[in-house]
């Protein structure tokens, strides 16, 4: 009798992780930055998201989903770098009123 494959494990913990990531990075990168160096940070610090999201589903070693997941993980870091983009240009208006 051959014994049951074991469940392997959520690969879209990974997604949340990197998009945890993302969110913090984009967060202390508005904190500690000057404005006028501010986006050029961020788009450095996209790429280095896109590149952990590869090296983190790579890391699962799970082929089935892996467009998907990558797909997830890019979009969502995406829109949240751009949604702290987004607040940082509505405080930079505000301040200049």
């Amino acid at each position: 009798m051959s014994e049951p494959a074991l469940a392997p494990r959520n690969a879209f913990h990974g997604v949340i992780a990197v998009w945890i990531a993302s969110l913090v990075t984009a967060v202390l990168l508005a904190v500690l930055l000057p404005e006028d160096v501010r986006i050029g940070w961020l788009l450095i610090a996209f790429g280095v998201i896109v590149l952990a999201s590869f090296a983190v589903q790579l890391a699962y070693g799970r082929a089935s989903g892996f467009i998907v997941r990558i797909a997830a993980s890019v979009m969502g870091s995406l829109l949240l770098m751009g949604l702290v983009s987004i607040a940082l240009g509505l405080a930079a208006l505000a301040s200049a009123v």
